[in-house]
């Protein structure tokens, strides 16, 4: 049995258009290669308020230890918030291996995540079960693009909660 389509967040035509592009092979090569070099040094200059990604997509940028290195590194990602959480997704486009920031994070959950909101310290947790399928109903109403990643790999695409630290 075939589940009816839910319907979706209204969206802009400028981000109806960076959806379309982004979930093609090519459009997921050019975010994760080419506009995350320059999200790297545009979110903090602007302190999370713009993006190469422009206006309606949610780009912040998660600053995690690495996991051998121990080296602090610095990931554009695209993020949905749950209340005062953070919810990331570590899809790579659909790729066969993880994310290196996920293995950073499992790692060393004690993360910053820059948002427009400003920086703030966060402890990072992956979402299982009944919460991870409600994440994913929130995370892909922000972005279809994850189920078509999802259909492009055997692995499950995990999602990770970054929950505010309490100091």
């Amino acid at each position: 049995m075939v589940e009816p389509a839910r319907e979706r967040r209204p969206m802009s035509r400028y981000e109806r258009l960076f959806e379309r592009l982004a979930q093609t092979k090519t459009g997921a090569w050019l975010a994760i290669n080419v506009a995350n070099r320059i999200d790297r040094i545009l979110l903090p200059l602007t302190n999370g308020r713009f993006s190469i990604s422009g206006p309606g997509i949610p780009i912040g940028r998660l600053t995690s230890i690495g996991a051998k290195s121990g080296v602090e590194r610095h990931t554009p990602l695209l993020y949905t918030t749950d209340g005062e959480r953070i919810v990331l997704v570590a899809s790579k486009g659909g790729a066969v291996k993880h994310p290196a920031w996920y293995h950073n994070v499992r790692a060393h959950p004690q993360v910053r995540f820059l948002s427009k909101k400003g920086e703030r310290g966060y402890r990072a947790a992956e979402a299982t079960g009944e919460e991870r399928d409600r994440l994913w109903a929130l995370v892909t109403d922000v972005y279809a693009g994850y189920d078509t990643y999802q259909e492009r790999t055997e692995r499950k695409i995990p999602v990770i909660v970054l929950e505010p630290d309490a100091a």
